[in-house]
């Protein structure tokens, strides 16, 4: 099978955050950043696998700052590392406040999906190609995160 470069599976999704998507406060709710996330990172997994790809395990979402009804969300993804079947896809969450065009960073987040065959069970995955010193970084940076995965599996 062909490996494929990390450019390949890009992404970057924004979204304007409305009123109804806020709590008391008017800030938006976490759920609603992490179904964006999700949607991101889940195009980040299909555009490099060219399979469906299902959602196996969130390994970790932090949130820095809150986002607020008004604000622009914007989701930066890719994949990160591969497996026989799985992929990790890191998303960057930034908000931009578009009356004053300050972003801030509120969230990272690092996702495992499961590539899918036309019979629904998993199936290999493409190799992932690393182009930069920063894909480098971050496809060793996954094996450390997917070594504590396999960790934490055995222990339970």
């Amino acid at each position: 099978m062909e490996g494929r470069p990390v450019s390949v599976s890009h992404v970057e999704m924004s979204h304007l955050l409305l009123p109804n998507e806020a709590n008391a406060l008017g800030t938006v709710h976490g759920g609603i950043i992490m179904r964006l996330v999700d949607e991101a990172a889940a195009v980040a997994a299909v555009r490099h696998a060219q399979r469906h790809c299902v959602t196996a395990e969130i390994d970790s979402m932090s949130f820095l700052a809150p986002a607020r009804v008004g604000d622009l969300v914007t989701m930066k993804a890719s994949v990160n590392l591969v497996g026989t079947t799985s992929i990790e896809t890191g998303v960057r969450v930034e908000t931009e406040n578009l009356l004053t065009g300050r972003r801030t960073h509120i969230s990272s987040a690092y996702i495992v999906y499961v590539a899918l065959g036309d019979d629904g069970k998993p199936c290999r995955v493409p190799p992932l190609i690393p182009e930069t010193e920063e894909d480098r970084r971050r496809m060793a940076e996954a094996g450390v995160r997917r070594e504590h995965r396999r960790r934490r599996t055995e222990t339970r």
